[in-house]
């Protein structure tokens, strides 16, 4: 249990995080709850005036649309968005990076270009959803037939529903293309087989655009059989080369982590979300890289990373990102605000400035050294960096690992079922209840924070054990149960014509 029963993240804050669930009438920290209260949601430590903003984490998560009394329970009934304008100090809050001596390293791959994986796969990625199939046909015949090949992490089939009928001009197909090029060049590939139908728009050649690989049509070889025979002729060829590799250590400035948030309650953002926030810093400080994104799960909560912005063109960067998306939500005659799920709020999230306040806590405390459009290369040894892409978790990790990342943490504490192939997954459960109810699924509870039984550095600490572990050979909970190949989801933002 809890050393106590409720969470205050700031003296000045206008509510209480219930840490176990209460039946109304219960006294709690002086206060006679009026209603019941779940774990992860608000209690009001004092009236607060219909209007008036009401804090967590010493920022304002919305505004009370009711008078609200001491004890009662504050969510959607009683608390809405509102408009927050914050004050963009580009830079306030810069500071040295520490640098950790000695510096670590992990047991990686190096490929012959110098490239680093953690992971040594061969990939049949489709060009299009009309080649989908044949492709999972390729990698099918290799589910049970590599027994004499143990370096081999498998053959992977990345399939999408996407890749014709899209203006090509538009946003929608460049993004679909940078998606596919950064899996295409994914150094935890040892080898890729593009596989298209031969008149998609997504072309073979865009795709692969110079990158080491093959490519192969259904109709220039003459349908699927003989497609599908000759990608594994290839395949056959090209096993014991692609088995022939040994791990070695490799510097941690060559990592590139990729960060994500599941389905979310009002306990992520004081357990998992802070503690993957103190293994970014460890990152960092041996000269890492990690990426934190979900754009829309940062809205309301920009004002803190801008200030860590190393310059204004940074900081303006992800403004502009920001703006972009709420134009994008207007001309569909939708709000940001509408990104809380039913099982956030379940959770006791109430606005999405509440739920991204909690979100950045991924991020650690270190500078922000770079903005990236979706799918872009990122460069090893930036430190922490920021990627735009969708909060859904199969779009916004598409975009992490074709941007390189080598690995991913994920934090949930609703339980999310994730991987994303070629690189590996860690989960991080934010509760023990979620822990034990999920065990097959977590890798880490975070949950032992909110129990009292560690603290967010103890369990950041072994966030980034684990990290060196996994980017190592050691393998995660989703990659054991084969998640992976099905969340390969490049975002689609064309117009369908």
């Amino acid at each position: 249990m809890s050393q106590h029963p409720t969470a205050l993240l700031h003296p000045e804050d206008d509510v209480l995080i219930a840490l176990r669930a209460f039946p109304a009438g219960s006294e709690v920290d002086g206060l006679t709850l009026t209603q019941d209260v779940g774990v992860g949601h608000k209690i009001a430590r004092r009236a607060v005036a219909k209007g008036a903003p009401v804090h967590r984490y010493h920022q304002v998560i919305g505004f009370a649309s009711t008078d609200i009394a001491a004890g009662e329970h504050v969510h959607s009934h009683n608390l809405s968005m509102g408009e927050v304008k914050h004050e963009h100090r580009f830079g306030a809050n810069v500071r040295p990076t520490p640098r950790a001596t000695p510096a670590r390293s992990f047991m990686g791959i190096r490929r012959a270009d110098g490239r680093v994986a953690t992971r040594n796969y061969i990939g049949v990625i489709s060009s299009v959803n009309c080649s989908a199939t044949a492709a999972k046909m390729i990698a099918q015949h290799y589910r049970d037939r590599l027994a004499d090949f143990p370096n081999v992490d498998g053959v992977v089939a990345l399939t999408h529903k996407s890749g014709c009928g899209l203006d090509t001009p538009v946003a929608g197909i460049q993004a679909l293309r940078r998606a596919l090029a950064g899996y295409v060049r994914h150094p935890n590939f040892a080898h890729v087989i593009v596989v298209g139908l031969g008149c998609e728009i997504a072309n073979l050649g865009d795709v692969l655009d110079g990158a080491p690989g093959d490519s192969l049509s259904i109709q220039a070889e003459g349908g699927t059989p003989k497609l599908v025979a000759e990608a594994i002729r290839r395949i056959d060829a090209l096993l014991p080369q692609v088995n022939a590799v040994q791990r070695e250590p490799v510097p941690l400035a060559e990592l590139k982590l990729a960060m994500q948030c599941g389905g979310s309650s009002g306990i992520s953002g004081i357990s998992c979300n802070p503690a993957l926030g103190h293994a970014v810093d460890l990152l960092v400080s041996h000269g890492g890289t990690a990426i934190l994104s979900e754009t829309t799960e940062c809205y309301g909560a920009q004002h803190l990373l801008t200030a860590r912005a190393t310059s204004p063109e940074v900081g303006q960067h992800l403004l502009d990102r920001i703006a972009w998306w709420e134009d994008f939500a207007r001309s569909r005659g939708l709000v940001i605000d509408n990104n809380p799920s039913p099982g956030n709020k379940a959770g006791g999230l109430t606005t999405i400035i509440e739920k991204s306040l909690g979100s950045i806590a991924k991020g650690g405390t270190t500078n922000l050294n770079a903005v990236y459009e979706y799918a872009e290369p990122v460069a090893a040894g930036q430190g922490l960096v920021f990627m735009d892409a969708p909060a859904f978790d199969p779009v916004g990790a598409t975009a992490q690992v074709a941007g390189g990342a080598h690995l991913m943490v994920f934090t949930t504490d609703r339980g999310s079922a994730f991987g994303c192939k070629p690189a590996p997954s860690i989960k991080l459960a934010g509760s023990t209840s979620l822990f034990q109810r999920m065990p097959d699924d977590m890798d880490i509870n975070a949950g032992r924070i909110v129990d009292g039984t560690a603290s967010v550095e103890q369990v950041g600490q072994e966030i980034f054990e684990r990290i060196i572990a996994v980017a190592g050979d050691e393998r995660t909970s989703s990659e054991l149960l084969g998640y992976g190949e099905e969340e390969f989801c490049p975002w689609d933002l064309g117009v369908m014509l």
